[in-house]
């Protein structure tokens, strides 16, 4: 099947390098998502407090470009009546940073599980925790990739890799759920269910951008 791209309008060409700039400036904000994924890695699995601490910069960084891209995709609307494919693919922007800034919110929760479970020995689950957080940043670099190059079928293929970390958060809940006879204080049980709920999140996140990009090219939602 040959793949399916979207071309912001070559009859407007201003209208064409408003997207384009747009566009950067989502995957701009995109790169700051993923450092701050990357930096909350770092934290809760490297046991790596100084990572934890860069969030809450990265994260004021994530809400001025979401902001900025929401009134630039609504000033393009209103002064330059885009036609219908080039306004589909703005009114997904604005959906899209919703999703971005939803990831990096989350990403600084993960920081501050990483600071609170810091005192504790690591769980025996933590290994598959971690493997958890690699796909949904692999996710999230996926659906950036779709995104920068328009790709239809690169943004569908993420809601294929979103089983793998449902798979994965169902079986490491269940064992924390069942876990018999905890020694000591239930906090570290506690913050470890809330941390794979973050990263089950951020993959659904993921997954959303990747639809977000196929309903730009096809105008058809999944």
């Amino acid at each position: 099947m040959k793949a399916v791209h979207y071309n912001p309008n070559p009859q407007r060409p201003q209208l064409a390098r408003a997207i384009r700039r747009l566009e950067r400036d989502v995957l701009r904000m995109g790169a700051l998502v993923e450092q701050s994924f990357r930096l909350s890695h770092q934290a809760l699995f490297a046991r790596n407090l100084t990572a934890a601490e860069e969030l809450p910069r990265l994260d004021k960084k994530i809400d001025r470009f979401y902001r900025q891209i929401e009134s630039d995709c609504t000033a393009i609307m209103t002064l330059q009546a885009p036609t219908a494919p080039d306004l589909r693919c703005l009114s997904a922007f604005m959906q899209l940073v919703r999703d971005l800034e939803r990831i990096g919110d989350y990403a600084e929760d993960l920081a501050e599980i990483a600071i609170k479970i810091f005192p504790y020995e690591p769980h025996t689950s933590m290994p598959d925790i971690e493997a958890m957080s690699l796909h949904a940043q692999a996710m999230l670099a996926t659906s950036l990739k779709a995104l920068g190059d328009f790709d239809e079928a690169g943004g569908r293929r993420l809601k294929h890799l979103d089983d793998t970390v449902d798979d994965a958060y169902d079986r490491v809940y269940q064992t924390l759920a069942q876990q018999r006879d905890v020694p000591g204080v239930v906090e570290p049980i506690v913050l470890l269910a809330l941390a794979i709920r973050c990263l089950e999140r951020m993959a659904d996140h993921a997954t959303n951008i990747g639809q977000r990009v196929a309903y730009i090219v096809t105008g058809q939602r999944s």
